[in-house]
C-alpha cells in the first residue's frame, strides 16, 4: 500500500487503530493512531511478526491463523495487550478478512482501546459510592444520635435521684458509652464544616505529613520524595487536606509495619505529578494535581478493593474503616477522587484534586 494514495491518507487521519496483517502475520501497515496506541512507529513494525507487536492473554498468532484459513471475522473484548515497552493497555479490537488478488486472506485488525472508557466507568462507580454512603450515614446518624441523647440525658437524670454514689458508676458507664457511640457516628460523618478554601501549594501539604509520620516511626520506614516542582497553587482547605493525605500515608505505614517478614526495606514513595486535559467521573478539567502514595508492603486483599473507601471496611482487625472513607469524602469535596491499585510489593494511592476550584 503505498504511502501517497488517498487510501493511505483517509486510513492515517482516522482516530481509530487500523493494522494490515498479511498471511505469513507480518504487519503489512499500521496507521497513525495505531502507532500512537501501540506506541511503536511503522518502519520499526512493517515486515515484523505480528506478536512482535502486543502480547495478549491466549494465543493471538492462532487466532489470526484460523481467521485467514477460514476467511472469518471475529471480535475480543475487553483483551489485556502488554506492548514491547512492558506498558498495558485494555482494548476491543475486531479482525476482518480481505480476500487479495491471489485469492489469499489478509487481515485488517480494528483496535479501540478502552482505559478511559474503563477508568471514566470506575471512577464513576467510585463517585455515585461514595454519595450513597454518605446519604446512608447521614440517615443513620439521625436515627442513632436522637435515642442516644435521650438514653444519656435520662442517665443524667438518674444518676442525679441515686442515693448512693457507687451506684453512679453504672450511669457513668452508659453516658460515657453514649457519648463515645456518638463520636463514632460523627466520624462516620467526616468533616462537618464546608472546606475552607485557600491557594496553597499541594507540596506544603505532602511535607507536613511526611514531616509528621519520619518522627512518628523514628526512621524505621525510608520516604522517597519525587516531587513535581512546576505544580501550581491550588484553592483547598490545608487541614483537610492534611487530613487527607494523613490518613492514607498512615494506613501505608500501619501495613509495612504489619508485615510478617521484611525482605525489602520498608519504603514509601511521596510523587506528585499534574495531569492535562484530565477526565475525573464525567468532568473533563484542564489541570489536575495527582499525589502519588505508594508503599511496598504486602498489599490490599483483591477482595477489598472495591469497597476500600466505604466506611468500616479495614483490612486489619484493630482498625475502625474510618481514615479512608474520611480522605475520599474530604478530596471529593474539592471536586476530587482517590483511587487504588495493588498488588504485593505495590500499592499505589492516588490522589486527583482539579486545579482549577471555583
Amino acid at each position: 500500500m503505498a504511502s501517497d494514495t488517498l487510501h493511505t491518507r483517509i486510513l492515517d487521519n482516522l482516530r481509530t487503530a487500523i493494522l494490515l496483517v498479511e498471511p505469513d502475520l507480518k504487519v503489512g501497515y499500521i496507521n497513525s493512531a495505531a502507532e500512537a496506541l501501540l506506541e511503536i512507529s511503522e518502519s520499526r513494525m512493517l515486515g515484523e511478526p505480528i506478536t512482535n507487536l502486543f502480547i495478549e492473554q491466549g494465543d493471538t498468532a492462532s487466532g489470526l491463523r484460523e481467521a485467514i484459513r477460514a476467511g472469518s471475522a471475529y471480535t475480543k473484548r475487553e483483551t489485556l495487550l502488554r506492548l514491547p515497552g512492558g506498558h498495558q493497555i485494555t482494548v476491543d479490537y475486531a479482525v476482518s478478512p480481505i480476500l487479495q488478488d491471489d485469492g489469499t486472506f489478509a487481515l485488517v485488525l480494528e483496535i479501540l482501546p478502552l482505559d478511559r472508557m474503563l477508568r471514566i466507568s470506575r471512577e464513576e462507580g467510585i463517585l455515585s459510592s461514595q454519595q450513597n454512603t454518605r446519604a446512608l450515614v447521614r440517615g443513620l446518624a439521625h436515627e442513632i444520635k436522637n435515642p442516644l441523647g435521650g438514653l444519656r440525658g435520662a442517665a443524667q437524670l438518674l444518676a442525679r435521684e441515686l442515693p448512693n454514689n457507687a451506684l453512679k458508676d453504672y450511669t457513668n458507664i452508659i453516658i460515657e458509652e453514649a457519648d463515645r457511640l456518638r463520636n463514632l457516628v460523627d466520624q462516620m460523618l467526616g468533616p462537618h464544616k464546608v472546606p475552607d478554601k485557600k491557594p496553597l501549594n499541594i507540596h506544603e501539604v505532602v511535607e507536613r505529613v511526611r514531616h509528621l509520620l519520619e518522627a512518628e516511626t523514628k526512621g524505621q520506614i525510608r520516604f522517597v520524595r519525587d516531587y513535581d516542582p512546576s505544580i501550581p497553587d491550588l484553592l483547598g482547605d490545608k487541614e483537610q487536606l492534611i487530613q487527607a493525605v494523613l490518613n492514607i500515608v498512615r494506613n501505608a505505614v500501619e501495613a509495612i509495619n504489619g508485615m510478617v517478614k521484611k525482605p525489602l526495606r520498608p519504603t514509601i514513595l511521596l510523587r506528585t505529578r499534574s495531569l492535562r486535559q484530565f477526565t475525573i467521573g464525567t468532568q473533563r478539567h484542564r489541570l489536575v494535581a495527582k499525589i502519588d502514595i505508594i508503599d511496598n508492603g504486602p498489599g490490599v486483599p483483591p477482595d477489598l478493593l472495591e469497597t476500600i473507601f466505604l466506611p468500616m471496611v479495614s483490612g486489619r482487625s484493630d482498625g475502625t474503616g474510618l481514615g479512608l472513607s474520611i480522605s475520599q469524602s474530604i478530596i471529593n469535596r474539592h471536586n476530587g477522587l482517590i483511587e487504588c491499585r495493588s498488588r504485593p510489593e505495590s500499592t499505589t494511592f492516588s490522589l486527583y484534586i482539579p486545579l482549577e476550584q471555583n
